[in-house]
This record gives C-alpha cells, sequence and structure tokens, in this order.
C-alpha cells in the first residue's frame, strides 16, 4: 500500500489482458467468469460469478430469509406471510380448480394487486388469455359449441348432445 495525501492507497494489480482479479476468492480469471456491470467502467462485476452468486444467495438470506420470500416480495408486495394467510383463506386449494397446493401468486397485470393463489395450470391459462374475460367468455362459447354435452332431459335422465361444429378424427390408413 501506498500512502497518498495521507491516506492509504491500494497498488493496482497487474492483470494479463482480458482477465479480471476477482477481490472475493483472489483470483485472476478471464472475463467470461465476471458478470456483466454496466455501471462499472470496464463493464464487468468486481466478483467473478462464483463468488457474485454465493454474496446473493447469502444478501437474500440474510436479508429476507430465502429467495422465495425475495421472489415474493420484489415481484408482489407480499412475504410468505401473506401467501400463507390468503392459501388458508382459499381452504389451501387452487382458487380456480381446486387442486391440491397450488404454489403461484396470480395478480392483475394492470394493477398489481394480488388476486389469490392458483396451480401451475390455471396460472398458465389465465396467462395464455391476458387476463381477458372476453377472450375467456369466446374459449368458453368454442368449447360448448365443439364438445359432447350432457344435457337434462327428464330429472336424473341425461343425453349426449353432439357439438355443434367439427368433424370426427380421421381414420387411420
Amino acid at each position: 500500500m501506498k500512502e497518498k495525501q495521507g491516506r492509504e492507497v491500494r497498488v493496482a494489480r497487474e492483470v494479463p489482458e482480458g482477465h479480471r482479479f476477482c477481490a472475493d476468492c483472489g483470483t485472476v480469471k478471464p472475463v467470461a467468469d465476471f458478470p456483466r456491470n454496466r455501471s462499472d467502467s470496464t463493464g464487468y462485476a468486481t466478483y467473478c460469478k462464483p463468488c457474485h452468486n454465493a454474496r446473493t444467495h447469502e444478501t437474500k438470506q440474510r436479508l429476507y430469509g430465502g429467495n422465495r420470500e425475495y421472489h415474493l416480495r420484489q415481484r408482489y408486495g407480499v412475504g410468505q406471510k401473506e401467501f400463507d394467510e390468503l392459501l388458508a383463506e382459499q381452504n389451501g386449494v387452487c382458487a380456480i380448480c381446486g387442486g391440491e397446493d397450488p404454489q403461484h401468486l396470480d395478480h392483475d397485470h394492470r394493477t398489481g394487486w394480488v388476486r389469490g393463489i392458483l396451480c401451475f395450470n390455471c396460472n398458465g391459462g389465465l396467462g395464455q388469455f391476458r387476463d381477458s374475460p372476453a377472450r375467456l367468455a369466446r374459449a368458453i362459447t368454442y368449447l360448448r359449441g365443439t364438445t359432447w354435452q350432457r344435457v337434462l332431459i327428464h330429472p336424473g335422465v341425461y343425453q349426449m348432445c353432439s357439438p355443434t361444429r367439427g368433424r370426427p378424427p380421421s381414420r387411420p390408413s
């Protein structure tokens, strides 16, 4: 260390071109082993990828208690406690299909408000229909017109009605 204007300054390390020094593990590695960082003048982070990942994991563990809590807080503004309370209000089942052990927090993409907890398939389905009630209504109309339906014709007596459109599968050749 050198002294400059009354304070100690580290001597710059000599590192081969295309390499960086990781201050955490103390090794010289190729720049490909460092994550990108646009705010740094070199364009790369101070720590190599394994050290960067370990530091990120430790920080999430220390501040949030883990990745799940961090994800819920950052993305939806709720924690695991609120998630568990909402799941208890839903009796531990998917808010749409009633399936066991739902894990996906559903939210309105325009407002960010949390709506409920869904299973993987129901959450994906809403996403595919872009949260549009009109699209879902058209899908219901489509299914009703192309799927065999059980129709009650007398108390306890059902009749299968054929679809109004569509065609039977072709015969194997």
